[in-house]
């Protein structure tokens, strides 16, 4: 059997095992948030936001800026059908009602105008969620969002690297959560980042995110709220700090391999990849090939296929719709047609050309079959 080819695995170097073992050996008493502190720091002057909080997941980071925000109780959030369920859960745990609108056919992100429609008097926000590292129409979405008052949240967890007019991902809403799982560019195995500029946002956020203590409150042990538990610890951050500081690689890299693939896949309208739209620059974290549903090409053709050459890539997001606990929403064509004739392909940082060969050739094998 050919060797295993893994969709994906972090960039690990001895300078993020040395951070990590500093804060493992020195991280205590009054260094036990130094690391943290140098990643928040390092992390919003490479995106460009005023305030930056480490947390445990961006889910953590979704759910403390959504409940910053107000949202409970009976109110309406509008994403896109396609996404993973980490982007809608934080919705449903504050009380709210993610409400699913189609994507676009070439960007696979939501659709604008399919949001404008989806709008009602208990609508609270637009989550706009940057998937695969693709980016959504933020200047459309930001029209919409303040001819009717309300906020626009970039869920980034997936779009390090991407920059949208000039703006990178995730510092262009009222808040923006990022993702450092062990599969994402930057990685601190689990964690995340709650990310704004909006510096009376981030008060109410930094005092949700330490169980609702403000840093103000002169008492110890004083909660002035009901907050949270989603901070990042200190050996997390440390490994962050190392991959901020070789972050210019990582996106470098993972562009590169995008790249390769664009160009085995080029002359083969039948396919398609992740699509860069004029005045945008894809950090490219996971690229995705979809089939003109002409070809009749499955996913589960797909999957038999890759698992054939021992090679693993993983499915397209199922309609978030079309799960069980929300309500099917068919009319969404494109969230409901496109993961059926799509796969995501391997992008780890040190696959090799024979390795994106090997890949390319099975996506290319597939049209000949």
């Amino acid at each position: 059997m050919k060797p295993r080819i893994h969709y994906t695995r972090p960039s690990i170097t001895p300078l993020e095992v040395a951070y990590a073992t500093d804060a493992a050996a020195n991280g205590w008493g009054d260094q036990c948030y130094a690391y943290i502190g140098r990643f928040e720091e390092a992390f919003k002057t490479h995106l460009g936001a005023r305030f930056a909080i480490a947390t445990s997941s961006c889910t953590g980071a979704l759910h403390m800026g959504m409940a910053a925000l107000g949202i409970g109780d009976g109110d309406e959030v509008i994403m896109a059908d396609t996404n993973w369920i980490a982007s809608a859960a934080p919705i449903v745990h504050l009380g709210a009602k993610p409400v699913f609108v189609d994507i676009l056919p070439d960007t696979w992100c939501m659709d604008p105008a399919a949001v404008e429609k989806a709008i009602t008097p208990r609508t609270k926000a637009i989550l706009a969620v940057h998937l695969y590292g693709n980016l959504c129409d933020m200047d459309a979405l930001q029209a919409i969002a303040d001819k009717h008052s309300l906020p626009l949240i970039e869920d980034a967890a997936e779009a390090i690297g991407s920059v949208y007019h000039g703006r990178r991902a995730g510092s262009m809403g009222s808040f923006g959560a990022f993702s450092f799982h062990g599969t994402k560019t930057l990685t601190t195995g689990e964690g995340g980042m709650f990310v704004t500029s909006d510096e009376a946002l981030y008060e109410k956020v930094l005092t949700l995110s330490n169980h609702g203590r403000a840093r103000t409150q002169p008492m110890q042990f004083w909660p002035d709220m009901v907050g949270f538990k989603y901070k990042m610890s200190n050996i997390q951050a440390a490994i962050g700090v190392g991959q901020v500081e070789r972050l210019g690689e990582l996106i470098d890299r993972k562009r590169a391999i995008f790249d390769y693939y664009v160009q085995r896949f080029a002359g083969h309208p039948e396919i398609a990849i992740n699509a860069e739209r004029p005045n945008t620059h894809l950090g490219a974290w996971m690229p995705t090939v979809v089939y003109a549903a002409s070809t009749g090409i499955t996913r589960e053709r797909l999957q038999a296929e890759f698992k054939d050459e021992n090679v693993d890539a993983r499915v397209f997001f199922w309609p978030l719709s079309s799960l069980p606990f929300f309500s099917p929403a068919p009319e969404n064509k494109n969230a409901w047609d496109i993961p059926g004739r799509s796969i995501n392909l391997p992008s780890f940082h040190d696959i090799t050309e024979p390795e994106l060969a090997r890949v390319a050739d099975v996506v290319l094998g597939m049209l000949e079959k």
